[in-house]
């Protein structure tokens, strides 16, 4: 039985949405410590609406595909409607991660938000509270 499922791997072999925006609106770097993995996420904003995403991610197979996909799944939509995408919308989306590669799909997701957190703080627009309570989290998190 294959490890990953065929839409991981073609989001790790072709992946759409990799690089860096210039002059981003909104920038969201997450790691994780125990496996290595780093991603960083770039949005570019307009009217309210994501208009490009792009990610640069140091990772295994499945950072990288979940990274893709999180971009798939935010291009297009409204700041409030992406920050509402989880890691299980990741990860289903993908048909699906192993077990031990589930915290992959848990940075996609985070980057994303902070990605957006970041966006709202430099824009200077009031951060809505459930974005700014799982930075908090996360920073706090951290710093242990």
């Amino acid at each position: 039985m294959a490890l990953y499922s065929k839409k991981v791997m073609e989001h790790f072999m072709k992946p759409k949405n990799v690089g860096e925006i210039k002059n981003a609106d909104g920038v969201g770097t997450v790691g994780n410590p125990v496996c290595g993995d780093l991603m960083t996420v770039y949005v570019k904003v307009k009217a309210g609406k994501i208009a490009d995403i792009k990610f640069k991610t140091f990772g295994c197979a499945a950072a990288l595909a979940t990274s893709d996909m999180i971009c798939d799944l935010a291009k297009g939509k409204t700041l409030e409607k992406a920050a509402t995408l989880t890691r299980a919308d990741v990860a289903g989306s993908l048909g699906g991660l192993p077990p031990i590669k589930m915290h992959c799909s848990n940075l996609a997701a985070d980057a994303l938000h902070e990605a957006l957190y970041n966006y709202y703080k430099k824009s200077g627009l009031t951060i809505p509270e459930a974005l700014s309570k799982e930075h908090e989290s996360r920073k706090k998190h951290a710093e242990h």
